[in-house]
């Protein structure tokens, strides 16, 4: 099972950390062991660290209407957003 990190910029950091938006849409797609990181020099760049069954199915969720619908209302910048996947 690959670990997963996921960096990008957001509109509000304590809004972000604190929804329970990101599990209830990653946990069904097979997303487990999600941590959340803040960077301390840039207070609105944050990333997750988290263990992925399954890459397709979760690349394959992320161009749907309910991850971009999650994305907002946790306060996601999409256009911000880096994938990197542990090698």
């Amino acid at each position: 099972m690959p670990t997963v990190m996921v960096c990008h910029n957001v509109k509000d950091t304590k809004h972000w950390l604190a929804s329970p938006v990101r599990k209830q849409v990653l946990e069904p797609v097979g997303v487990t062991n999600i941590r959340t990181f803040t960077d301390p020099q840039t207070p609105n760049r944050v990333g997750l660290v988290m263990e992925v069954a399954d890459m397709q199915a979760l690349m394959a969720f992320m161009q749907t209407k309910a991850a971009a619908d999650a994305m907002a209302s946790d306060g996601v910048l999409p256009e911000t957003m880096m994938i990197l996947v542990q090698s």
